[in-house]
């Protein structure tokens, strides 16, 4: 008799704006989830932007996730996104999604969009798994290894016509 694996319980975090003092866990969080982390410098760069948000996933008194994302007129583009190691599925990085999805609408801000390093399969499956469709492949996209990258999109409403959202090339070729 094998037994399965369960997966881990959910949890309810608090999603906040991010703070100054937040940085060292986020950083610890950046360092701990990718190969080619942000340093500070880049985080505090980005969040003196006008545009530029950042939220913070707060389990208790740890922050376990965080994402940073730019407004624009009819969209909002995920700049970095992370659950630390430990927390991940637990439904952390879904409640940041729906936290996301709760800022669009069908009048203004229609669409999340992102950069996902080829490489990154867990990042891509998540995503996708939320429903973002991966619809242009961005030929050496990382300056820090060449990589490409796919750029996904979520859609507030499905039923934006189609020439309104980009198309890759494997969809035009069989005429999706």
């Amino acid at each position: 008799m094998s037994t399965v694996p369960t997966s881990k319980a959910q949890v309810r975090v608090h999603i906040r704006w991010m703070i100054r003092r937040d940085m060292p866990e986020v950083l610890a969080i950046e360092h701990a989830g990718f190969d080619f982390p942000w340093c500070e410098e880049e985080f505090l760069r980005v969040l003196r932007q006008r545009n530029c948000i950042g939220m913070v996933a707060e389990l208790g008194e740890r922050v376990v996730g965080f994402m940073i994302y730019e407004l624009h007129k009819n969209k909002l583009n995920v700049l970095d996104f992370a659950v630390h190691p430990e927390f991940r599925r637990q439904g952390i990085g879904q409640q940041m999604v729906e936290k996301l999805v709760g800022k669009l609408s069908s009048h203004r801000r229609t669409r999340i969009v992102l950069h996902v390093r080829e490489t990154n399969l867990a990042a891509q499956i998540f995503f996708r798994g939320r429903t973002f469709k991966a619809v242009e492949v961005l030929r050496e996209h990382y300056q820090d290894t060449g990589e490409d990258a796919f750029l996904m999109n979520y859609l507030f409403d499905e039923s934006v016509p189609e020439e309104m959202v980009p198309v890759n090339r494997i969809a035009q070729q069989l005429g999706n």
